[in-house]
């Protein structure tokens, strides 16, 4: 049964998904998801744990929660490399559920995944920079008063890091194993594509923070889903999706944040409620920058 339109042929993708076909029931993939939420919240309590211990159970609780905000440098540091527990909670389970190595995740061709990565980001972090100049000049965007220049320029090469661990570990979750394990159970993309995406879109669920806007942000981060999916399944591997994230939030972490949660290391902020309607419009704008991103990254491929 041959795959039908509007999906293209992805005949690179059959030996990303190979390794998981051996044990992809579905149970199997639905616990294998439960756990690895299970780790990952496990390691983060741990993280709090540490500082209660470190700094007593009022302090401790404040400033956890604090780093959950990541409102400045230090605090936006340890939100980013917490996520070294989604993937080691993705490691251990594709070891110990799925017996396989957890290698296979990111893909069969290691050194091309490593290329296109860095084609990918280099060529969204050149158009996201130019994509800042406009609101920069118009004067919406103003120097993040929090940060100043010393600091940004210290915390620089630790915030590049730290991003390129959360965009891994998320794309390892949500592109690798999530996307192997139900591409090896069902043939359809509507499946294997959507379901992670839509898991993706869950993830970003805060009504306190949006609003009103809630549901177009998670609209908006399942179209990011899907085109890093797309991305993924056109190469065989998670370098070009790890790419397209890594700029994505290069630029929105480091360049060019809404002022408010998780804007410690930008070096510009936008003053305004991310529940008002204006982040309507922003979403509208950044909806049209992401599909030309997509583009983008699919002409430095040349795919």
């Amino acid at each position: 049964m041959t795959q039908r339109l509007p999906f293209p042929p992805y005949p690179w993708h059959d030996a990303f998904v190979a390794p998981a076909r051996p044990r992809s029931e579905v149970w199997r993939t639905v616990l294998g998801a439960a756990v690895i939420l299970l780790l990952y919240i496990a390691s983060l309590q741990l993280l709090a744990g540490f500082y209660v211990s470190r700094y007593g159970a009022f302090m401790g609780s404040f400033l956890f929660n604090q780093m959950a905000l990541g409102r400045s440098p230090a605090e936006m540091l340890v939100l980013l490399f917490s996520f070294i527990g989604m993937a080691a909670a993705a490691v251990i389970v594709v070891r110990l559920l799925h017996s396989r190595n957890a290698l296979g995740l990111t893909g069969p061709w290691p050194r091309q995944a490593l290329a296109d990565f860095l084609r990918v980001a280099g060529a969204l972090t050149a158009f996201n920079l130019a994509a800042v100049l406009l609101p920069l000049a118009s004067g919406e965007l103003v120097r993040n008063p929090d940060l100043p220049w010393g600091s940004f320029i210290a915390a620089l090469p630790f915030g590049l890091l730290g991003i390129l661990v959360q965009t891994g570990a998320e794309e390892m979750v949500f592109r690798g194993y999530l996307q192997q394990q139900l591409a090896a159970r069902f043939r359809s993309p509507l499946v294997w594509m959507g379901v992670p995406s839509a898991l993706f879109a869950m993830g970003h669920y805060d009504s306190i923070l949006w609003g009103d806007n809630t549901v177009a942000v998670m609209a908006w981060t399942a179209v990011f889903g899907i085109f890093a999916a797309d991305l993924t399944a056109r190469t065989g591997h998670l370098g070009a999706a790890i790419g397209f994230h890594f700029a994505n939030n290069v630029t929105a972490m480091l360049l060019a944040s809404i002022r408010g949660p998780m804007d410690g290391l930008a070096l510009w902020v936008l003053p305004i409620d991310p529940a008002s309607e204006a982040t309507v419009m922003i979403l509208a704008v950044d909806l049209m920058s992401l599909i030309v991103a997509w583009l983008l990254a699919r002409l430095a491929l040349r795919l």
